[in-house]
C-alpha cells in the first residue's frame, strides 16, 4: 500500500467516528494531512472521539472556514491581520515542515542532483527544458544526465504549497518574480496540473523526467527522489530535520500580528531553503460553541503529545514558547 493510500485510510478510520456533537470538522491543506491523520488517529484511541479532515488544498480550506461550513480550516499561505479582522477569525501555526523538489531520473538517487532557487524556478518558467541544460550539469558536473526533456508537474487547486514553493522562486529568482510572481494559485508558465500534495507525489511516481514539489513527508514516504538545494549562504544542503529547524529558528512569532511569518530563503549555512508552517483558522465568535471548544482540545492535545508523532514524520513541532502564546490567544480570542 503506498502512503497516499495510508494516510487516506488513516484519515477515514479517525472520521469513523459516528456523527455527534463533539466530532471535529476541519478541511483545507494538504501539506499537513499526514500528521494531522496521526494525530487524529491517537486522539480517537484516547478519548473517542473523530476528526472529520478533508484534505482539500489550503485555497478551499480558506473558503470552508469563511463560509463556516466547517469548525476550522488550515492553510500553509496565512491569511494577513486585515483579512483575519474582516472575516473575524483567529490564526496560529500548528507545525512546521518543508517543501522538497522531487524528481523521477533513471539512475539519479535521493539528494544526488543539486538544484539552485534560479534553476529552479527557470524550468518552471520553461526557459530550461532539458536535463542536461548547461545551468544544471554546471550544478552537478559528476552526474550524468539524460539528454530528455524535463516533465514539469505542478499543482492545479489553490495551494499553500504552492504559496510557499512559488514565494522562495520569487525570491530566488527576479525572472520569476517579475512574470508570475507568488500566490495560493499562479498563472503557471509551462507544466501537468496536478490536485494536492498527493496528486503530485502520484504523478512524479508514475512520469519519467519529472520534476515537482511536495512537502517532505510525501517524498520520504513515497520514495520519491528529492533534490540537493543550494541555499541563501550558497550552502548546498539536503532536506533533514535539522536543516528544517535551521530554518525555523529565525522565526520571530511574537511580533507577527496573527502569527504571520514565512520561513522562505532564511539565512543561515544549514537553513533548507523551502521550509514553511502551516496555520489553523478557527471564528472569534463559532456558532457552535461545543464544537469549537472540542477542536481547541485535539490541538492542545497535539501541542502537548504530538511532538514525537511529527518528528517521526520530518514536521518541526512549534517550540514550548510559541505554544504558551498560542493557547493565550485561544483564551482572549475564542469565545467559549
Amino acid at each position: 500500500m503506498n502512503f497516499v493510500r495510508t494516510i487516506v485510510a488513516a484519515g477515514l478510520l479517525a472520521a469513523s467516528t459516528s456523527a455527534f456533537a463533539a466530532d471535529i470538522t476541519g478541511a483545507g491543506a494538504t501539506f499537513p494531512f499526514p500528521i494531522y491523520s496521526k494525530w487524529a488517529d491517537a486522539y480517537k484511541k484516547e478519548t473517542g472521539n473523530g476528526l472529520n479532515y478533508q484534505s482539500i488544498g489550503s485555497g478551499a480550506g480558506i473558503k470552508q472556514i469563511q463560509a463556516k461550513t466547517v469548525t476550522f480550516g488550515a492553510t500553509d499561505a496565512p491569511l494577513k491581520a486585515e483579512q483575519l479582522q474582516k472575516d473575524g477569525l483567529v490564526q496560529w501555526p500548528m507545525v512546521m515542515g518543508a517543501i522538497v523538489p522531487v524528481v523521477n531520473l533513471e539512475g539519479i538517487k535521493p539528494g544526488e542532483l543539486v538544484l539552485s532557487g534560479e534553476v529552479l524556478g527557470d524550468i518552471y518558467l520553461g526557459k530550461i527544458k532539458k536535463w542536461d541544460d548547461a545551468a544544471i550539469a554546471k550544478l552537478n558536473p559528476k552526474l550524468k544526465l539524460p539528454a530528455d526533456a524535463i516533465t514539469v508537474v505542478r499543482r492545479s487547486d489553490g495551494s499553500g504549497t504552492t504559496f510557499n514553493f512559488t514565494d522562495y522562486l520569487s525570491k530566488s529568482n527576479a525572472d520569476w518574480k517579475s512574470k508570475v510572481g507568488m500566490g495560493t494559485a499562479v498563472e503557471w508558465p509551462v507544466g501537468v496540473g496536478a490536485k494536492g500534495n498527493e496528486g503530485v507525489a502520484g504523478n512524479i511516481g508514475q512520469t519519467k523526467n519529472a520534476i515537482g514539489y511536495v512537502e517532505y513527508a510525501y517524498a520520504k514516504q513515497n520514495k520519491l527522489t528529492h533534490t540537493a538545494m543550494i541555499n541563501k549562504a550558497g550552502k548546498t544542503v539536503q532536506p533533514t530535520i535539522a536543516a528544517f529547524q535551521a530554518a525555523a529558528s529565525n522565526a520571530d512569532w511574537a511580533s507577527a500580528p496573527g502569527y504571520y511569518v514565512i520561513l522562505t530563503d532564511q539565512p543561515g549555512d544549514a537553513s533548507w531553503p523551502i521550509t514553511a508552517a502551516t496555520f489553523i483558522l478557527m471564528h472569534k465568535d463559532a456558532a457552535d460553541k461545543a464544537a469549537s471548544q472540542e477542536a481547541i482540545k485535539f490541538f492542545k492535545y497535539a501541542f502537548e503529545k504530538g511532538d514525537k508523532m511529527a518528528e517521526e514524520l520530518d514536521y518541526i513541532p512549534m517550540p514550548d514558547s510559541v505554544v504558551k502564546m498560542i493557547e493565550k490567544t485561544w483564551s482572549s480570542d475564542i469565545k467559549s
